[in-house]
C-alpha cells in the first residue's frame, strides 16, 4: 500500500494506482513545457499532467505580454501556426506615472533596456496554455483535467513517489456521499510540481524539506484583471501601457497594465503588492477607482466588459526562490517564484524552468535513476537565462518596499541601469518580513471611503465573479479552512478590522454584524482560487486547499 492510503480510513476501498515515468502537477506553461521537452528528448517516456481546472487553461490568468525566449527554445516555429496565438506583436510601449488628476509619461530612452517590450507579443495566456496542451497531447502526453492533486505520496525513506487526487462525492460532514468515488494514485519515478503561485502541495513540500532555508521569504502581489471589448476607433493593436502611482498611496506598492490586442480586445489589470499595511485597503476597489482615471476611462467608455479574474503573483524573485529539488521531485515555474516584477512577466521563465528541469530529468531517467534529488537542476538555474533575467532586478522590490513608490522606483531604476554593466550599488537586498506580518492594526487607520460602482466602468464584486464563470459543487467540504475561529474573531476582526472581507477580490469572506457577536461567513462558492487569504491573513489562520477537481473559475480569453 502506498503512503497516504492509511489516513483515508480502513473502511474505504484502496485507491487505484497508475505508474508513469514522470507525474506533473499543473497544466500551466511550466508543466506543459516540461512535458513537451521530455517527449522531445525521449518519446518513449510515459508522462501524465494533472490539472485541477475543468480544462487546460480554465484557471490561467495573466496580463499577458510574453517574452518569446522560452517558446523559441521549445517550439521554434510557434509563430507559423495559423491556428496559434501569435497575432499581436508589441508596437508601442508606454510607461506612466499617475496622480489623481495628472498623467506623466516617462521617456522611453530613460528606461533600462530590460524593461523594453519590443519583440514581445500581447496574448491571452489561457490561449497559449491551451495551445501548449494540444502540442503536448500530440506528442503522447496524457493530460487529466478536472483532477486536483491534494496529497503527496512518500516512500518509507521519505522520498516523493507521486500524488493522489482527491476523493469525489464527499459530503460537507466529511463522510462519503451516494456519489462517492475514490481518488487515484499517480506514481512516478519523479514528480514535478507546477502548481503556480502558492500551490497547496508545493507549500507543504517547501516546509517538509526546508527548501526555504537560507532564502528570503516569498513575496506576493494580487493581480486583478478584466477583459474588455472596446469601440474599434479606440483600439490600438500592440499598445502596451504600464503605470504606477494613483490610486495607491506612496507606501503601497503596485501598478497597472493596459494591453490592446485581438478583435478590439483590451486586457486591463491592476496589481497590489500584498505587503501593504492598511487593513482598510481593498485591492478590488482600488482597481475600480483606477479605471476612472483620465488615462484609462476614455478607452473603456462605450465598450463591454467580457471577463474578470484575480490571482496571486510571486514577487520575491532572485533571493526568494526556494531550493528547487528534493528526493523524488522538483518545483518549476511560479510554484517556485520566477516572476520578474518590474517587467511584469513570469511566463517566459515558467517555460524556461520547465525546459531546464526536463533536460536534467531526461539525464536522470536515462541513467536509470528514480526518487532521488535532481541536484543538477537546482545547481543550474542561476547560471541559466532565468537567473540572468532575475538577478539584475533583484533589488527593485526591496527598494520599493523600503522607500515607497516615488523614491523606490527611482532607486530601483538606477540599480537596473548599473546591473546592465554587471554591478549593483546595493549588492543584494533582503525583503525582510513576510507579507502577512506587514499588516498593521485597524486603530492606526481610518476607513477608506470607496465610491459606489457606476455599473459602466466600475463594478461590484459579485457581478465580477459572475463573469469569471466560477462554480463549485454544492455540499462538498469547505476548501477554505479557518484553523481557529476564535482567533479569527479576536485578531483578524477585533485587531485588524476584518480585513479578509476587503483583501478577498471575490466576496468570499464577510463579517456580519448581526446581534451581539459578529458572525464570520465564508461564501466558498465565490472563490476564484487567487490564494490571497492563504497569504495575507495576519495569523496564517486560513488555509486554502483544493476543492473537487473542476471547481473554481472557468476563464475564457484570460
Amino acid at each position: 500500500m502506498a503512503a497516504g492510503q492509511e489516513q483515508a480510513g480502513a473502511e474505504l476501498p484502496e485507491r487505484e494506482a497508475m505508474d508513469f515515468d514522470v507525474v506533473v502537477v499543473g497544466a500551466g506553461p511550466a508543466g506543459l513545457s516540461l512535458a513537451i521537452r521530455l517527449k522531445q528528448l525521449d518519446d518513449a517516456l510515459s508522462i501524465v499532467v494533472l490539472e485541477k481546472g475543468s480544462e487546460v487553461g480554465a484557471h490561467i490568468l495573466s496580463g499577458a505580454v510574453i517574452d518569446p525566449i522560452g517558446l523559441d527554445r521549445l517550439i521554434p516555429d510557434w509563430r507559423d501556426d495559423p491556428d496559434g496565438f501569435a497575432k499581436t506583436p508589441v508596437t508601442d510601449d508606454v510607461f506612466l506615472y499617475l496622480t489623481e488628476k495628472a498623467t506623466v509619461r516617462l521617456p522611453g530612452f530613460g528606461m533600462p533596456k530590460i524593461l523594453s517590450n519590443h519583440g514581445n507579443y500581447v496574448v491571452s495566456l489561457g490561449d497559449v496554455t491551451r495551445w501548449l496542451g494540444a502540442r503536448a497531447e500530440a506528442l503522447g502526453v496524457e493530460i487529466y483535467p478536472g483532477f486536483a492533486a491534494n496529497e503527496v505520496l512518500y516512500d518509507d525513506a521519505g522520498a516523493v513517489i507521486g500524488v493522489a487526487t482527491g476523493d469525489m462525492g464527499i459530503e460537507k460532514n466529511g463522510e462519503p456521499g451516494p456519489n462517492f468515488t475514490r481518488g487515484m494514485e499517480l506514481r512516478g519515478r519523479y514528480t514535478i510540481f507546477a502548481e503556480g503561485a502558492r500551490g497547496q502541495l508545493s507549500k507543504q513540500l517547501i516546509q517538509k524539506f526546508a527548501l526555504h532555508e537560507g532564502r528570503d521569504p516569498q513575496k506576493y502581489g494580487l493581480g486583478l484583471k478584466e477583459l474588455w471589448q472596446v469601440a474599434p476607433e479606440k483600439h490600438r493593436p500592440g499598445l502596451v501601457q504600464h503605470s504606477f502611482g494613483w490610486p495607491l498611496d506612496n507606501r503601497t506598492g503596485g501598478g497597472s497594465f493596459l494591453y490592446h490586442y485581438g478583435d478590439n480586445l483590451v486586457a486591463i489589470g491592476f496589481v497590489v503588492h500584498l505587503n501593504y499595511e492598511n487593513p482598510f485597503l481593498s485591492p478590488f476597489d482600488e482597481f475600480q477607482r483606477f479605471k476612472q482615471h483620465k488615462a484609462v476611462r476614455p478607452t473603456l467608455e462605450g465598450g463591454k466588459r467580457l471577463s474578470y479574474g484575480a490571482r496571486a503573483i510571486t514577487e520575491g524573485g532572485f533571493q526568494s526562490v526556494p531550493k528547487l529539488a528534493f528526493p523524488g521531485g522538483a518545483l518549476v515555474g511560479c510554484a517556485a517564484g520566477f516572476v520578474n516584477v518590474p517587467r511584469i512577466k513570469g511566463s517566459h521563465n515558467a517555460v524556461l524552468t520547465g525546459i531546464l528541469a526536463a533536460e536534467h530529468l531526461a539525464e536522470a531517467l536515462k541513467a536509470g535513476r528514480s526518487h532521488d534529488e535532481l541536484a543538477s537542476y537546482e545547481a543550474a538555474w542561476r547560471n541559466s537565462p532565468v537567473g540572468a533575467d532575475l538577478k539584475p532586478v533583484r533589488n527593485v522590490k526591496p527598494l520599493w518596499s523600503r522607500f515607497g513608490t516615488r523614491l523606490g522606483v527611482v532607486l530601483g531604476g538606477l540599480d537596473m541601469w548599473t546591473n546592465q554593466f554587471g554591478f549593483s550599488l546595493f549588492g543584494t537586498l533582503s525583503h525582510g518580513k513576510p507579507d502577512y506580518a506587514a499588516t498593521k492594526p485597524g486603530k492606526d487607520y481610518a476607513k477608506i471611503p470607496y465610491p459606489r460602482p457606476d455599473g459602466v466602468i466600475s463594478f461590484d464584486k459579485l457581478s465580477s465573479v459572475f463573469l469569471s464563470s466560477t462554480n463549485h459543487e454544492e455540499g462538498q467540504p469547505a476548501h477554505l479552512v479557518v484553523k481557529d475561529l476564535a482567533l479569527q474573531k479576536s485578531s483578524e476582526h477585533d485587531v485588524y478590522a476584518g480585513l479578509s472581507q476587503r483583501y478577498c477580490p471575490a466576496g468570499v469572506y464577510e463579517w456580519l454584524e448581526d446581534g451581539d457577536e459578529p458572525r464570520y461567513q465564508i461564501n466558498a462558492q465565490n472563490c476564484v482560487h487567487c490564494k490571497t487569504c492563504d497569504i495575507k491573513d495576519p495569523n496564517q489562520n486560513i488555509v486554502w486547499v483544493a476543492p473537487e477537481g473542476g471547481g473554481g473559475p472557468n476563464y475564457s480569453g484570460m
